[in-house]
């Protein structure tokens, strides 16, 4: 996963020139001899909108948040700020700012099944009366959380000792016998161990409430539940800030952030006899700003563009992108390896990006004949596909993301590398950074668009823990 790492310069549009990559932050790191527990593996990372907070979600069901800090430090009158002569700090600078338990571990007693607590996706909701709202789900419940600043509040100048008092409740004493009670005329009681002092009260206080330190506060809104037969792979927030999907292999849900009851259906791939299934949905997206189309990718490699307009249940498709094979190439791993594990949308919503096991392509949806670009990530794999598939590597499912800006796009791999490329046109711009304090220690430039590869890596396959979750930071 790479949360840092951001761009100290921006190439012209052409692309000729390649980003100059520096490590600029860590979290988490652990110091020497420390074991990596299962639970703190990261699973999920998001950018909100604008890039000012960072989510993470990890194998144990936590959500941790981080806040942009680099922007607040040097806030006054634009006049002040000019004569200070401020140099402007490319890196993005990050601080943490809360962490709750979004999911716990469940058991479906119906189906035999253990639900563990691993956050799957999170996806950033519109912000609003300066609190952030954002979805999270693990395989099968999907949680809405709101997190805002709260304002703790004491009640004080209180006419009664507080020592006697519980909360803002009644007096309380030490005896609740009903034998200890004496009442008097008008119905009420006295306790034996309270009583008034000579003469009454000199004057009663009236109680006031008063605001001290203000503390972070996460609450769940609304929780999705019982909606998906099989796991969720993706959730997708709309354009239109009230309804997102979620997608399980064979079905799409629409839902709205309001109501947590029901659902409605709106694909569904499943046929009547499942020996007859031959493909499932393995990533789903909104567009960008058309809150009627989304796009969800399948196992045999093909996009489908959908428009919700045209019926309610959208098993027909507006348009559909699938890769031309070349001729002679299928082998008994092309399917396999044709798989699309992620989709994305290009900020402008003209651009769709696709991440399978060899590559990543660049798609125009206006154009269904082929992808515009295609970036070659594993082909120095391809020679040991029997190797990867005997290891259960080959189905390894990978990231992609786009640059605000949309010039360049990146992905993970093994050995905690990710691909940076340049999808504008004439780049050829082809790095290799580890995520790592020194990101071009294992640097490789293509010369050409057509002969990029990874072939200065070590040719041993082994199981490596792939680097599967990626964000940019530019907006």
């Amino acid at each position: 996963m790479i949360n840092g790492g951001s761009e100290t310069a921006v190439a012209p549009v052409g692309g000729s020139q390649p980003l100059d990559w520096k490590f600029s932050q860590v979290f988490g790191e652990r110091t020497a001899g420390e074991e990596i527990q299962e639970v703190d593996i990261i699973s999920a990372i998001e950018f909100n909108r604008n890039g000012d907070h960072l989510a993470t979600g990890d194998r144990g069901g936590r959500v941790v948040l981080f806040e942009r800090t680099d922007t607040q430090d040097h806030v006054g009158h634009r006049r002040d700020l000019e004569k200070m002569d401020y140099p402007i700090n490319r890196h993005p600078e990050f601080r943490y700012k809360t962490e709750f338990q979004s999911h716990e571990p469940e058991f479906d007693y119906l189906k035999s099944l253990e639900i563990e607590e691993k956050i799957n996706k999170i996806r950033w909701c519109q912000s609003s009366n300066g609190a952030l709202f954002l979805l999270s789900t693990n395989d099968k419940t999907i949680k809405l959380w709101k997190v805002q600043e709260k304002k703790v509040k004491k009640v004080c100048n209180m006419n009664v000792d507080s020592t006697k008092a519980m909360g803002n409740g009644p007096i309380v004493g030490s005896s609740i016998s009903t034998s200890s009670k004496q009442y008097i005329a008008n119905g009420g009681c006295a306790s034996n161990d309270f009583s008034f002092p000579t003469g009454g009260f000199p004057s009663l206080h009236l109680p006031v409430v008063t605001s001290h330190e203000t503390n972070l506060m996460a609450r769940c809104r609304r929780i999705c539940t019982h909606a998906h037969d099989y796991h969720i792979n993706s959730i997708s927030n709309n354009s239109d800030g009230e309804t997102f999907i979620s997608a399980d292999d064979l079905r799409i849900n629409l839902w709205n952030l309001e109501i947590s009851s029901q659902s409605f259906n709106i694909v569904d791939v499943k046929p009547a006899n499942m020996e007859d299934l031959t493909e499932v949905i393995t990533s789903a997206e909104f567009h960008p700003t058309h809150c009627n189309m989304l796009a969800y990718s399948s196992s045999k490699g093909s996009i489908r563009l959908i428009d919700m307009r045209q019926s309610a249940l959208c098993d027909t498709h507006s348009k559909l992108f699938e890769g031309q094979e070349a001729p002679g190439s299928r082998s008994f791993f092309t399917e396999i390896i044709a798989s699309i594990s992620d989709i994305k949308f290009a900020k402008d919503g003209r651009h769709i990006l696709t991440r399978d096991y060899m590559t990543l392509k660049l798609w125009d949806i206006n154009m269904d004949s082929g992808p515009v670009a295609t970036f070659q990530v594993h082909e120095y794999l391809r020679p040991k596909l029997c190797d990867l598939y005997e290891n259960d590597s080959i189905f390894d499912k990978f990231e992609c993301c786009l640059s605000g800006n949309g010039l360049r796009v990146a992905t993970g791999s093994y050995s905690n590398l990710f691909r940076v490329f340049g999808c504008s046109e004439g780049s050829t711009e082809a790095t290799t950074l580890e995520a790592s304090k020194n990101p071009m220690r294992r640097q490789g430039q293509a010369t050409s668009r057509p002969s990029r590869s990874l072939g200065n890596l070590s040719g041993v396959v082994r199981r490596e823990l792939p680097l599967v979750c990626i964000g940019f930071w530019m907006v």
